[in-house]
């Protein structure tokens, strides 16, 4: 409302404007008509740079004022020389026009990097202090993260991107039933966690425009803020520790929560399905973990008492293989 007040006051503001420069000489009307179409010009010039990032104005800015500095540094070294007033005029037009078109590409390419540099201290925005964890898509829609946070294991900031909702949301609205599902599920636990989980929930505005895909945009989000990436999705853990971004990841979390087993120890599984190899059965712990049966293929439907003979640590969580214990 408040913007929507700020554009009306600038037409009239305009429309004033345009009627008193015309003044009573002229037809006043045709000025107060020229003031509101140039307010209305500029109000959609305004709209169509709502992408336009304040990182990327600030960028283009300084690299702007350094290529006047350049500039200007360069054509008083041509005016050293013996040369005519008006060649050395078109030279500093020219100087000036290159180095600032250069000074704003170099400034706009740069925009992740830039930063405002005294000699041998870099200046950091206050909020860098904290301890900032950015949510993927992943994370929200496996909704593990209401419990996680409950405990009080998250603390910091958590940065919910709007490229991220942006997704759930066209993910919410999918023509696949489970899709829809998965989508609407993510808007739900977002809404849990705003309002019972208590965590310090921060709306990003970062879009990335030049970058498709939403795991790129994260691992550029997560290097701009250093911040951490909270997900369950297994390439983009790697992409991400590749880069040098911490990574949490719930499901190594959850592997490492679950009950250590030793060689020899027994249990009771009941066997849920046939196995891989030849005369296998597979069933499963409470916490998910798989549990391979040799020489129990007949025995599928039933529970029985095994033995543990060795335990195999996957990327995918923990397999369990055992044998018939008589």
């Amino acid at each position: 409302m408040n913007l929507l007040f700020a554009r009306i006051l600038f037409v009239v503001i305009s429309m004033i404007i345009g009627f008193q420069t015309v003044g009573p000489k002229g037809n006043a009307l045709l000025g107060a008509l020229i003031g509101i179409i140039s307010a209305l010009v500029i109000i959609l010039a305004e709209i169509g740079m709502r992408k336009v990032s304040v990182r990327g104005l600030s960028s283009s800015v300084f690299g702007l004022i350094l290529g006047l500095i350049m500039a200007k540094l360069v054509s008083d070294a041509f005016s050293i020389a013996q040369i005519p007033a008006d060649t050395l005029s078109l030279i500093r037009l020219t100087l000036t026009l290159v180095f600032c078109y250069l000074g704003m590409v170099i400034g706009l390419r740069g925009k992740d990097e830039f930063n405002i540099i005294i000699p041998y201290v870099k200046l950091r925005r206050e909020d860098q202090s904290e301890i900032l964890t950015i949510l993927d898509t992943s994370v929200i829609i496996d909704g593990r993260i209401v419990d996680i946070s409950k405990t009080k294991f998250l603390d910091g900031k958590v940065i919910i991107p709007r490229f991220v909702l942006k997704e759930l949301q066209q993910i919410a609205d999918s023509t696949d039933p489970m899709k829809r599902q998965r989508g609407r599920r993510g808007l739900e636990i977002l809404h849990t966690i705003q309002k019972e989980a208590g965590l310090d929930i921060t709306l990003h505005e970062e879009d990335f425009p030049e970058v498709n895909e939403v795991d790129a945009k994260l691992v550029k989000l997560a290097k701009l803020l250093e911040a951490k990436i909270l997900t369950v999705d297994f390439n983009l853990n790697r992409v991400a520790s590749f880069q040098g971004i911490k990574v949490l990841n719930i499901n190594e979390l959850a592997n490492a929560l679950k009950p250590m087993v030793f060689p020899g120890e027994e249990m009771q599984i009941k066997l849920i399905k046939e196995g891989k190899e030849h005369n296998q059965a597979v069933g499963y712990l409470e916490d998910g973990t798989m549990v391979v049966v040799e020489d129990a293929r007949k025995l599928i439907g039933q529970e029985i008492r095994v033995a543990v003979t060795s335990v195999l640590q996957t990327q995918a969580g923990r397999m369990i293989f055992t044998k018939i214990q008589k």
